[in-house]
C-alpha cells in the first residue's frame, strides 16, 4: 500500500520539524512551504497560533492560526501540524471539541501545542490576561478538563477556571490528542510533569540554560512521580544555513523579544549558521548534546525561496538500514 511505504519511508528519516511564524508569509506562501517541507520528510510544521493584538510586522494579514491549521490539513497529506492555542483565548469545553473536531477531519496529524503566553496587548482585543500564576493554573485545569472530554463518556468539573456539568465531546478521538507544552518557568514545569507528551523548552540552544531547566524539570516530574524521559523534547533553532551567525542576530532579535536578556554571543552559537555542512554538524550536534527528540528548525522571516532553501539544506536524512550499501 501506498500509506505504508510513505510511512516506513518516514520512519527511516532523521526526526526534523520546521517553524515559519510572525505572520511573515501570505497564506498561499505558507501552503508551498508546507508542503515543499512534507516532500522534504518534515514530520511537523509550527505555524502562527492564537492571536489578539499580535502585528505582522508590517501590514501583512494576520490570520487566525487554528483556520490555517485546518486548511493546510486538506491541503497536505502526512505532515503534521501545530499552531500555538494560548489559554486565555479559549474556554476548555471548546478546545476540546475543536481539537476533537480536527482529529475527526486529519486523524493524527495534529500536536495540540499549549502555553500561558501572549501580549500584554490582547486586552485592546477584549481578551483576559490575568497574571502569569493564574494563566498557569487555568492551564491546568484546562489540560485536566480536556484530556477527561477525550476520554470519559461525560464530564463535571468544578474549579477557578474550568466548570462544566455532564459536558459531551462527539465525537471523542480515538486516542487521546498528542499535547505539546512550550514552558521554561518552573511553575509551568510543573504543568508539562501532569500533562504533556511533549516539552516545547520555550529557551534559544544555550546549554547552560537548558541544563537549568532539564534539573527544574526533573524536580517537577519528582513531584509528580513521573520519569522525565517519558516527555518528548522539542526546540525551535533559529537556522540561517549560508549565513554568519551576526547576520542572523537582528533577526533573532527582532522575532524573539521575550528572549532579550541573553547575551549576543550565547545567542549567535544556539543558530544554525555558516555553510550547509557546518549548519549540519550544528543541528545534529544539538540534537545529540541537548537530547532533542524533535528539533525545530526556524525559518520564520526568511521569504519564500529562502525559507525553501533553508529546509533543504537541513533536510532530513535517511538513516543507514542494516544490510544498506
Amino acid at each position: 500500500m501506498a500509506g505504508s511505504a510513505e510511512a516506513m519511508t518516514a520512519a527511516r528519516r532523521e526526526r526534523l520539524a520546521f517553524a515559519a511564524t510572525w505572520h511573515q508569509l501570505r497564506f498561499e506562501e505558507l501552503r508551498t512551504l508546507v508542503r515543499h517541507a512534507e516532500r522534504l520528510g518534515y514530520e511537523a510544521a509550527y505555524l502562527d497560533g492564537d492571536i489578539g493584538f499580535v502585528p505582522s510586522l508590517g501590514e501583512a494579514d494576520v490570520l487566525d492560526g487554528w483556520t490555517v491549521q485546518t486548511a493546510l490539513a486538506l491541503a497536505t497529506e502526512r505532515i503534521r501540524l501545530a499552531s500555538i492555542r494560548l489559554v486565555h483565548h479559549w474556554h476548555a469545553f471548546r478546545l476540546a471539541q475543536a481539537v476533537a473536531t480536527f482529529e475527526r477531519i486529519a486523524p493524527g496529524r495534529q500536536r495540540v501545542f499549549v502555553a500561558v503566553g501572549g501580549q500584554a496587548g490582547d486586552a485592546a482585543a477584549g481578551l483576559p490576561f490575568p497574571p502569569h500564576s493564574d494563566r498557569v493554573a487555568w492551564l491546568d485545569e484546562t489540560l485536566s478538563a480536556a484530556r477527561r472530554l477525550w476520554t470519559e463518556p461525560a464530564v463535571s468539573a468544578q474549579g477557578r477556571f474550568v466548570n462544566l456539568r455532564s459536558a459531551r465531546v462527539r465525537p471523542r478521538p480515538p486516542a487521546p490528542p498528542w499535547v505539546e507544552i512550550g514552558a521554561a518557568a518552573e511553575a509551568t514545569l510543573r504543568v508539562v510533569a501532569r500533562h504533556a507528551d511533549a516539552w516545547n523548552l520555550n529557551r534559544p540552544a544555550i546549554p547552560s540554560e537548558i541544563a537549568r531547566l532539564d534539573a527544574a524539570f526533573a524536580r517537577a516530574c519528582d513531584a509528580v512521580g513521573r520519569d522525565p524521559a517519558t516527555v518528548e523534547r522539542t526546540l525551535w533553532l533559529f537556522a540561517r544555513p549560508g549565513d554568519e551567525a551576526g547576520d542572523a542576530l537582528a533577526d533573532y532579535r527582532r522575532f524573539t523579544p521575550w528572549h532579550r536578556a541573553f547575551p549576543d554571543a550565547a545567542l549567535r552559537a544556539s543558530f544554525l549558521t555558516g555553510g550547509t555542512d557546518a549548519a549540519r554538524e550544528r543541528l545534529a550536534g544539538f540534537r545529540e548534546s541537548l537530547s532533542l527528540d524533535l528539533p525545530v528548525v526556524d525559518v520564520t522571516g526568511l521569504p519564500l525561496a529562502a525559507a525553501q532553501v533553508a529546509l533543504e539544506a537541513l533536510a532530513p536524512r535517511h538513516e543507514s538500514r542494516p544490510g544498506a550499501s
